[in-house]
């Protein structure tokens, strides 16, 4: 099996848009239920409300891979989840190594859809000379002193940092110097990266400041219907050098 330091998916080369390879896994999730569920054809409306798209999006998707369908029969699920799966890089191993095993990095160690989907965790690393060859997930946890040696050793292209944000940045410009091309990032960060390297942030305070900003509307939507002012539109204002601002949640 090929290893991901010795191939690069081919979606670039073959001018797939980056929003079209955004759905790909959303597809691939939809079509996997389908066929642990022994689905044999799905129709475009059909696999694009499971995916959570609209179907005209979906069929312009999957004419990127070269995917049309059958009229009035739909898509191969089986060979769908082959085509996505090789498109994305899936059909071949992907060794992976995760920094910063606190409680988030070993839940990311505990997880068990990364084998399922074509990673293999290589390494957990961590600073705490005390975390050194504790075990976690079934592995022993490596010290950073080591970790480019242990990107070498397992040709490693992608890696995970779940450190805190102050050790982000040296974490990733170590990787980066190691060989690692592509970095998951979890630390409350933004990393600076050179050209050529991929960089995907997950950020779960955003994600629930943006939730909150949804709750606080519809609580406006729904208190102006009924004639009342919210609590948070009715806050009094502080001074600032140019007059009233609103007061507002520090970043």
């Amino acid at each position: 099996m090929a290893t991901g330091r010795t191939h690069r998916p081919a979606t670039r080369s073959r001018g797939i848009p980056e929003a079209t390879v955004a759905r790909l896994p959303l597809y691939l999730r939809a079509l996997t239920a389908l066929s642990e569920r022994s689905v044999p054809t799905v129709s475009s409306e059909e696999l694009a409300a499971a995916a959570g798209v609209n179907s005209a999006k979906l069929r312009k998707d999957f004419s990127y891979l070269g995917s049309y369908g059958t009229r009035g029969v739909g898509y191969d699920v089986e060979y769908l989840v082959y085509q996505i799966s090789r498109e994305l890089g899936l059909t071949q191993d992907w060794p992976v190594v995760i920094v910063g095993i606190g409680n988030l990095g070993a839940a990311l160690a505990n997880y068990g859809g990364f084998a399922s989907r074509g990673f293999r965790v290589a390494a957990l690393i961590d600073a705490d000379p005390a975390m050194a060859g504790k075990p976690v997930a079934g592995m022993p946890v490596q010290h950073t002193d080591d970790l480019e040696r242990i990107i070498e050793d397992n040709g490693v292209s992608i890696g995970v940092i779940a450190t805190p944000a102050g050790a982000a940045q040296q974490v990733c410009e170590r990787l980066v110097a190691a060989g690692v091309t592509s970095i998951l990032n979890f630390a409350p960060t933004v990393l600076s990266v050179p050209d050529g390297v991929d960089v995907r942030k997950v950020d779960l305070s955003i994600e629930l400041q943006i939730l909150a900003f949804h709750e606080q509307r519809k609580a406006g939507e729904e208190a102006a219907a009924d004639g009342v002012v919210p609590p948070a539109a009715a806050k009094p204002h502080r001074k600032g050098p140019d007059g009233d601002v609103p007061a507002v949640m520090p970043a």
